[in-house]
């Protein structure tokens, strides 16, 4: 990301977004920014090769360093740094004083020498995970407690930073040493007795190094450093100022968040939370809130459950809210000797209010909620608002659309913590072995927050145009996504056993090569062993660097395949490992005993795009075009006897966008038509006629277009067809001569976006990007585009596909529901629908399929559906 002036500030937005979110989500009392001071430190008078093996900052962070401090102080955060000591040094000594006074101090880093901090009062806090670190994580971690850390860290030494530690001694190791010895000096001190006679040896000859190392990780606490603390202060940001970097960096995005946004105001200040939450502990009062419901016009619920799969879920119980502040808890499962209700005189009791679609039905991942109660035999209709969904919508780049942020964002109210009631780790519990009393007041408020924050986010969805698509799109959508997670796919697991016994014995045969190759046996699951038989042993090029040594990636190796045979070898190796890891091993164990289906969760406010993501298994990451990828495919097969797969796939349908939005009159024609475009392409990239366009031409005609739609540089297509630079530049200028509507496209997509802050899709789905350059920036004759530039152009074109595919889904389910067929939608695979369906309905689906996906939006060509059949996914065949 640049500027408009083409200065660089990647790391100035995400570290002022990252900043903003602490100030609004967390609300500290005291905020410092600690830096590293130019120079070394008396670590590095101790210790000369302290960090070392570090690479320099890159110089457009680097330059961004003086950036970064010109936006703290427009918002007014505090910035200490002492000469000689690391900005560690500083944050420890200012926990430390915080700890000594009584209060609670969050470390916000990621750095691991921070975890001695950890104590009582001190934790640490990741931004990229938005995760809290404490005692507890630290033991799951590494199996020490905070005041270990040092030793645990001198017995293993840092890579990172150089620290050396003890040779041979591990995480592993060190963990069984310092529980048995508690700290560093007794496990040197006991060295003698210590088993293994080369650990024995290490230890007794590496104390000296231990003890350094002891030195270098261990953090100052008493730096010698004046702080004001008035200064740390959390005080309003100088609006003023941040608007006018804001406008410098082009950050529009940010400065109209920043715009909008105000340090809490002191405690006494805070709107009071006022809330009546109870518990239905009799049949009378279950009675009462029946009736209650059955007048309301809307309300919001909750499920609470055993677990986060909801086809795996037991029911634990459910909350409602019809008014805000007003919730009731039913609890149906609970600790022994616990109040609770029967689950089927619950259900049915409730059914005539939650199957009634009258009654507006309002939630946060209403989705979750409906597979759950789906299973357990109610179907609620009604779904009027997610706050989940239309959080996304408005703001599909944030970092969480969780219940706990857009509480504390639009509400300022802090939730009960899911954590504080099951707890985190192997200490973690189940809902239903929490006392009711507890569960009680959490589920309340879950169904209570999402009521209270429907307006607000209702307002904004008008305000920004959005209304449409929730309404008519996203919304409708919920109940399809519930169908299909419901449905599930079975998979062959005989196929899959017999899958994994193949790849086993390919890894074992690869596995031979590879040590025949390198003449001797080392683990290849080992970047840095491998590292060593490449760069030390067989003296092959270092091609790109990481912070622990040689980088040892899929594409250093593709690179050196060219080489030598054994890179390829392993590249193979690492295909097989992961196929047989992620699926053939893995699908097994995600059958639901309940209905011996694999249940995929579909997610709806992941990619910014608008694309649908899966996981659980993630089935959208399946290769498609491999040998492994058809054998992987062909275990996933009807649910019922003699039934049959149908398989429905758009043709090209990102490039029909392109063609749609530019309206080229060469590529619209070769729609019209509907010719083959990849050989049209290659024929006019090429210059020949089509009927003697080669495969090969085909092949990076294909790549050309599809590279276009992603923004691909000269430099990316010359890689991913071998060729060189000035070559792969001559096809993207031959193609933008040959389709100048598609050139004059991404030009005024990105002049939009300049302008705007923002891309919209097809359906109006908006996605706000900074960084993209102004026209006089950027040299178009280069097609040399920038990462939000890319993004920029994909995200129209993508997201488009993915507008029209959610539409195509819609009306497929209505119809089907409308017929009454028997076929079920299992899957959605990117631009792929896939059902099963008996035989006999086998050419109606076909055809009702065909005839609802071509007609899911009109365009200036025609959407065209490949649609194929069979016994299991690898098998199908062309059946219209």
């Amino acid at each position: 990301m640049t500027s408009p002036s083409g200065q660089p500030v990647s790391a100035v937005y995400g570290f002022a977004r990252d900043l903003a979110n602490l100030l609004r989500e967390k609300k500290p009392d005291y905020l410092i920014c600690a830096f590293d001071p130019p120079g070394g430190t008396f670590r590095h008078e101790l210790y000369v090769d302290y960090k070392v093996t570090r690479e320099e900052m890159p110089v457009d962070l680097r330059a961004q360093i003086g950036l970064i401090r010109r936006m703290l102080e427009a918002m007014n955060v505090a910035i200490l740094e002492l000469v000689n000591y690391e900005a560690d040094d500083v944050l420890a000594t200012v926990a430390t004083i915080v700890e000594a006074n009584g209060g609670d101090c969050t470390v916000v880093t990621s750095d691991k020498d921070c975890r001695q901090l950890i104590s009582d009062r001190v934790r640490m806090f990741n931004v990229r995970k938005n995760a809290f670190y404490d005692a507890d994580a630290l033991m799951t971690d590494w199996g020490v407690r905070p005041d270990q850390v040092v030793d645990f860290q001198s017995l293993v030494g840092d890579s990172v930073d150089n620290v050396p530690g003890v040779a041979l001694i591990g995480p592993k190791i060190a963990k069984e040493l310092l529980q048995k010895y508690e700290t560093l000096d007794a496990v040197l001190d006991n060295a003698g007795e210590i088993s293994g006679a080369k650990r024995r040896e290490n230890l007794i000859n590496g104390r000296a190094m231990a003890e350094l190392s002891r030195e270098l990780v261990r953090l100052v606490r008493d730096v010698p450093i004046e702080i004001d603390w008035d200064a740390c202060r959390v005080h309003p940001i100088n609006q003023e100022q941040v608007q006018e970097l804001c406008r410098e960096f082009g950050f529009r995005t940010l400065a109209r968040e920043m715009a909008a946004f105000q340090v809490e105001a002191p405690a006494a200040d805070k709107p009071e939370w006022i809330a009546n939450y109870q518990t239905i502990d009799t049949i009378e009062k279950l009675d009462a809130l029946v009736a209650k419901l059955a007048d309301v016009k809307r309300l919001s619920f909750d499920t609470e459950t055993t677990s986060t799969n909801p086809r795996w879920a037991d029911l634990v119980g459910i909350s409602f809210s019809w008014d805000q502040g007003e919730g009731v808890y039913i609890p149906i499962r609970s600790p022994e000797g616990d109040v609770k209700l029967d689950e089927s005189l619950v259900l049915e009791k409730l059914r005539p209010i939650l199957e009634n679609s009258a009654i507006e039905k309002v939630g946060q991942n209403l989705k979750y909620d409906l597979v759950v109660l789906r299973g357990v035999g109610v179907n609620v209709r009604g779904a009027s608002f997610d706050t989940m969904v239309a959080h996304y919508l408005l703001e599909a780049g944030a970092r969480s659309h969780g219940l706990d942020e857009l509480s504390l964002r639009y509400l300022q109210h802090e939730t009960v913590k899911i954590s504080e009631l099951i707890g985190t780790g192997k200490n973690q519990i189940r809902m239903d072995q929490v006392p009711v009393d507890k569960v009680g007041y959490y589920a309340a408020e879950d169904a209570d927050i999402p009521l209270r924050l429907d307006p607000i986010l209702s307002e904004r969805i008008e305000a920004e145009g959005l209304g449409d698509l929730l309404t008519d799109v996203e919304l409708p959508l919920i109940d399809v996504l519930v169908e299909m997670e419901f449905n599930g796919i079975r998979v062959d697991v005989e196929r899959l056993n017999e899958l994994s016994r193949q790849y086993g014995e390919r890894m074992e045969v690869l596995e031979r090569e590879i040590y025949q190759l390198a003449g001797r046996d080392f683990n290849i699951n080992s970047p840095k062993q491998l590292g060593t038989v490449l760069f030390d042993e067989l003296n092959l090029p270092v091609i790109k660097k990481t912070k622990t040594g040689p980088s040892t990636d899929a594409e250093v190796l593709e690179q050196l395949a060219k080489q030598h045979d054994m890179p390829a070898k392993i590249v193979q190796f690492r295909q097989y490992a992961k196929l047989k890891g992620t699926y053939v091993d893995a699908l097994p164990v995600l059958i639901c005993s309940k209905t011996d289906r694999v249940h995929t969760s579909f997610n709806q406010v992941v990619a910014a795009t608008g694309r649908l993501s899966s996981n659980d298994p993630n089935l959208q990451n399946i290769p498609i075009r491999t040998q492994e990828s058809r054998e992987i495919r062909s275990a996933f097969i009807p649910g019922t006897p003699d039934w049959k797969l149908l398989c429905a796939d758009y043709s090209q349908i990102e490039l029909r966008v392109l063609a749609h939005f530019s309206g080229d009159p060469a590529l619209m024609e070769s729609y019209q038509k509907n010719e083959d475009i990849h050989a049209r392409v290659a024929s006019e990239v090429y210059g020949v006629p089509l009927d003697q366009v080669t495969s090969t031409h085909r092949r990076s005609a294909k790549a050309i277009n599809f590279g276009v739609v992603y923004g691909q540089s000269p430099f990316g297509l010359a890689k991913s067809l071998d060729i060189d630079k000035d070559e792969a530049y001559g096809f993207i200028d031959a193609y933008f001569k040959r389709y100048p509507g598609v050139d004059v496209l991404m030009e005024q997509i990105l002049v939009d976006c300049q302008r705007d802050g923002y891309v919209r899709t097809i359906l109006g789905r908006r996605r706000a990007i900074d960084g993209v350059r102004t026209a006089d920036k950027r040299d178009r004759l280069k097609r040399q585009l920038t990462m939000p530039e890319r993004t920029a152009i994909n995200t129209v074109i993508q997201g488009s596909a993915a507008d029209i595919i959610k539409l195509a889904m819609l009306r497929v389910h209505r119809r089907l529901e409308k017929e009454g067929s028997p076929a079920k939608l299992l899957l959605q695979i990117h631009d792929e629908l896939v059902f099963e369906t008996p035989p006999e309905y086998l050419e109606q689906l076909a055809q009702l399929v065909r005839e609802e996906m071509e007609s899911a939006r009109n365009l200036a060509i025609p959407l065209v559906v490949d649609i194929k059949s069979g016994d299991n996914w690898a098998q199908c065949e062309p059946l219209l």
